[in-house]
């Protein structure tokens, strides 16, 4: 049942969506990534999901499969101003082979950045607060209308990541993560089975891509991820937190 269905029926919206969410794991506890996504964007959520996505090392895998499925499906894409102009080619690159017709790019708010960040050097003092309003607050203003949004991340990844289940709730939408079991072995394989493009500066020595000034190389045998906030108590921008980073102060900023 879809959320918009238990509104009908007059149960408690957020009862209502733990029960689906359940429902939902344990309905494809085995299913593979495509038969998620396949039911996610063409039945359970048709029309009210979109896929939220970096292009960044791993993006090409899940951007393919939604292709394969509906490339009218909304992509979404944060533009921090602070990325890689490799990352902003690639995305190119990636739209233009796989076909996808609805592809989104949003930015943070010229009043965000005025206030908050007027000299584009906050990532410096406070990166949380830099993450918040250069990717956080704008994802949330863009999800607006959606019931659900798809997610690359993978429980290989990260510690926080182990547990993750294939659907969550997340501010009052369900989010889809239909890779949560793939290794990176199964991304490799599928890339090359594909014949996708990987991102430049992978080859480079950055297997995890984020904003320029907050990625560095990761060296043989570290975390894919250690080089995201090097030297900081960070693993995530806050798009990933319950509260979608809003415990930075009581302000959300």
């Amino acid at each position: 049942m879809a959320l918009h269905e238990t509104f009908s029926l007059g149960v408690d919206p957020e009862l209502g969506l733990q029960a689906e969410v359940a429902a939902l794991n344990a309905q494809f506890e085995d299913a593979t990534a495509q038969e998620i996504l396949r039911a996610a964007i063409r039945h359970q959520f048709a029309g009210d999901i979109a896929l939220v996505s970096s292009f960044g090392a791993d993006s090409a895998v899940l951007l393919h499969m939604v292709a394969q499925i509906d490339p009218s499906t909304p992509v979404l894409f944060g533009d921090t101003i602070k990325m890689f102009p490799a990352t902003l080619l690639y995305r190119d690159e990636l739209v233009e082979k796989l076909g996808l017709s609805d592809v989104r790019t949003f930015k943070p708010s010229k009043e965000d950045l005025e206030a908050n960040d007027p000299a584009g050097m906050l990532w410096m003092s406070d990166t949380d607060a830099c993450c918040h309003i250069r990717k956080v607050a704008p994802l949330e203003r863009i999800l607006t209308g959606f019931e659900a949004w798809i997610s690359g991340r993978k429980r290989f990844q990260s510690a926080s990541r182990a547990n993750l289940e294939v659907f969550e709730i997340d501010q009052g939408r369900v989010k889809v993560n239909p890779l949560a079991d793939w290794s990176a072995a199964d991304i490799l394989d599928y890339a090359k089975a594909h014949d996708l493009p990987p991102h430049p500066l992978v080859a480079q020595g950055y297997p995890s891509i984020g904003c320029m000034p907050c990625t560095d190389k990761v060296a043989p045998g570290e975390d894919p991820r250690a080089g995201r906030w090097r030297g900081q108590d960070k693993t995530e921008c806050g798009i990933h937190w319950p509260t979608h980073g809003k415990e930075i102060d009581g302000s959300g900023i």
